[in-house]
């Protein structure tokens, strides 16, 4: 190993070559070939702040997928933890179809050379004329308005999974949101709780966090942060101290290590695979990480909620980026 590399007590591991550390000489983006070798090390960061990967900051989710045949054992666990990991409860296949059909519609040289563009492999150039992400005339804004889209999230496996959590008949909530980052973009999902952007009773909402395809922590990664939904909420209208949008009160912060820090606990992390889900409460604290690889995230946040329970009214239409909820 190169002498940057930290001791291996402090470590979490390595993947098949990739060593993500925490290394003093490393920053956001940079990747280090280590005395030759195979291994690489690169610092994780979010919104550009590295977060250290070792056992202070960071731990492994717990894989539930096994509670899906004992309904009450999956719905206490989800109850105590604040989230749900489950693998393969979607068609792989379905869900890359769903990727290829959101990346066909930019141009070709947004992808790398000998690449498909329905793998979503980013080429190192955005191209000029694509609007602002999110906003009318940017691919993910026709997308979720797409019947292609309406139809994956409306697949009956997902309702099965909400209504089993919540314990009761769900219904799906139309405003549902796509995330997509390439490693130009510099920007992850910061951390925050869901109840901070909508209105809702506790216990009658649950999030699924999709990766419309395979999405390894250096890809951007969901991340949640251990315990969290136990914490008294912090003031609707209080800013942050430590965040780089201080006109915003719903974030939490920008910097996940700070964040660890002022509410303890760790950040909970797993190399997703399409086909996955993660469900969690609108209390648990979660985050992304930036994407540095060449394989772009895509995701979705598709909510369900009790039947009858009340809608916030701004989740009642389709999402926009720059809809202000």
């Amino acid at each position: 190993m190169g002498q940057g590399c930290p001791n291996t007590d402090h470590r979490l591991g390595s993947r098949e070559g990739l060593l993500i550390a925490a290394d003093p000489v490393v920053t956001q983006g940079h990747w280090i070939n280590t005395g030759g070798s195979k291994d690489v090390v690169i610092l994780p960061s979010s919104n550009g702040v590295p977060v250290e990967f070792t056992d202070r900051y960071f731990a492994p989710m717990q894989d539930s997928t096994d509670l899906l045949a004992a309904p009450d054992l999956l719905r206490n666990r989800y109850r105590e933890d604040g989230y749900v990991l489950l693998r393969q409860v979607l068609d792989p296949a379905e869900v890359l179809r769903i990727r290829a059909e959101y990346f066909a519609a930019f141009p070709p040289e947004y992808f790398k050379a000998g690449t498909q563009p329905g793998e979503g492999v980013f080429s190192g150039t955005v191209p000029a004329g694509v609007p602002e992400y999110g906003v009318r005339g940017h691919p993910a804004y026709d997308f979720v308005r797409s019947p292609v889209y309406e139809a994956f999230a409306a697949q009956p496996a997902l309702a099965e999974v909400a209504a089993t959590l919540l314990d009761g008949d769900v219904q799906l909530i139309r405003r549902k949101v796509l995330r997509h980052y390439d490693r130009a973009s510099g920007q992850a999902s910061r951390a925050h709780v869901d109840r901070a952007y909508q209105v809702v009773p506790k216990g009658d909402v649950v999030t699924l966090w999709l990766p419309l395809g395979d999405c390894p922590l250096d890809g951007g990664g969901l991340v949640y942060l251990s315990g969290s939904h136990r914490q008294t909420a912090r003031p609707a209208d209080s800013a942050s101290p430590v965040t780089d949008r201080p006109d915003d009160p719903r974030p939490f912060s920008h910097d996940l290590a700070w964040t660890a820090r002022e509410l303890g606990g760790r950040w909970l992390w797993t190399d997703f695979r399409a086909g996955d889900v993660a469900a969690h409460c609108p209390d648990l604290v979660h985050a992304s990480l930036d994407t540095v690889t060449d394989e772009m995230r895509l995701s979705t946040d598709i909510r369900f909620q009790r039947t009858q329970a009340p809608v916030d009214p701004r989740w009642t239409v389709d999402w926009a980026a720059d809809d202000g909820a």
